[in-house]
């Protein structure tokens, strides 16, 4: 069996806010309006308030980086030709779905026709991670041994605590939205790469989808690449926390890979268990429990996280240069996510305005150091307990 090329690619889903009223505004089709140039890269998603950026292959997580830093100051200045920013996080803290206009495309029509209000109610932002995986037995075997750290991949990636106005009392609100669509949560496990194939055909053969792209699950085979897709992530709001994730998915894919050349593997569990794992993530992100279903206890998020870190993916870290970025994780689980930010900064100020201001101040970090100044001082004025 040839050895996976790991390559990495990312695509992240950006919020596009009105600055004064920090509204999501309905307005993809005219920041693209004569900008063909960057279509590959800048794309429309299913709302007009959305819009998506795909990187190119990257060898390492660094070189990730410098692409991540590309795109998301493309969009930005895309944004601000039409006096618009753009935020990175799972959900917009109070912009109504009702409100929001579907993106005038064929693809997205049908979306909306086959899943009618579930599409409209999708106003969740994502973060999608590729490593190449070439030879398709070994994407399925590391589909199937991946599952169970996807809730502490989650964990990490919080970012969507509000709801239309709401504080959710979730760290992943994202999660439970995107959990109505049809084919979507933890994978089966697939004893082989024929069996996928099989599983893919019936869909396809009655009618229930037209191809591999109508799969959602958490991490699943890409439909046109040869890529394991880890779809379970909300969008991160910084850059580095980016790259850590996707340099955390890279190490994982390595390490299964040992693993496997070495003809050992790591256990596999049932569905329902990875399930309650990543409820416990979505529910309370970093500080909560998940369970560790090898010992049979519940243990703190964060220390589970960090065994993560430290014990199965150590040794692969400096074979893939990667041990930089994926040490930015142990700043996440210092300091907590995005979604522990949001709810530290209404907890101060009750105001999701001051919310939505940090949000596009972080997602412009080492970006465009302008945007962060101004929104981040609009955030910190906010006087505290202010309405919204």
């Amino acid at each position: 069996m040839k050895a996976p090329s790991l390559t990495i690619g990312i695509e992240e889903e950006y919020q596009i806010i009105d600055p004064e009223t920090r509204e999501l505004r309905s307005y993809i089709t005219e920041i693209l309006k004569g900008d063909h140039m960057v279509l590959g890269e800048v794309k429309p998603e299913l709302h007009q308030s959305m819009v998506e950026i795909g990187s190119a292959v990257c060898q390492t997580p660094a070189e990730l980086r410098a692409e991540l830093v590309r795109l998301r100051g493309l969009v930005m200045d895309l944004a601000a030709k039409n006096d618009l920013v753009i935020a990175a996080a799972g959900t917009h803290p109070f912009s109504c779905w009702t409100k929001q206009e579907i993106t005038p495309l064929e693809r997205y029509a049908g979306v909306k026709q086959d899943l009618q209000d579930l599409a409209q109610q999708l106003l969740i932002f994502g973060t999608h991670i590729h490593v190449g995986i070439e030879d398709k037995e070994f994407l399925i075997h590391a589909m199937n041994v991946s599952r169970y750290l996807l809730p502490h991949v989650l964990a990490l990636s919080t970012s969507s605590p509000f709801w239309q106005g709401r504080r959710t009392g979730l760290k992943s609100y994202r999660s439970i939205i995107f959990r109505n669509f049809p084919r979507t949560g933890v994978p089966p496990i697939l004893r082989n790469a024929a069996e996928y194939d099989e599983l893919l055909s019936t869909l396809v053969n009655t009618g229930s989808i037209p191809n591999a792209s109508k799969i959602w699950w958490d991490v699943r085979p890409h439909h046109l690449f040869p890529t394991l897709e880890f779809r379970v992530c909300d969008v991160c709001t910084r850059v580095d926390e980016a790259v850590a994730i996707a340099a955390i998915i890279q190490a994982i894919i390595c390490k299964i890979w040992r693993l496997r050349r070495d003809n050992l593997t790591f256990r596999l569990y049932t569905s329902p268990l990875i399930d309650e794992n990543k409820w416990r993530a979505v529910r309370f992100g970093l500080e909560g429990k998940l369970i560790d279903f090898g010992k049979g206890v519940e243990l703190p998020a964060r220390d589970l996280i960090e065994e993560m870190l430290r014990w199965f993916l150590d040794d692969v870290l400096d074979e893939l240069g990667s041990r930089k970025e994926v040490e930015g994780a142990f700043e996440i689980l210092r300091n907590g996510t995005s979604a522990d930010r949001q709810v530290a900064i209404f907890d101060r100020t009750g105001s999701l305005f001051a919310v939505v201001d940090q949000l596009i101040s972080e997602t412009a970090e080492g970006v465009r150091p302008d945007i962060v100044s101004r929104f981040a001082e609009r955030a910190r004025s906010a006087p505290a307990r202010s309405t919204l």
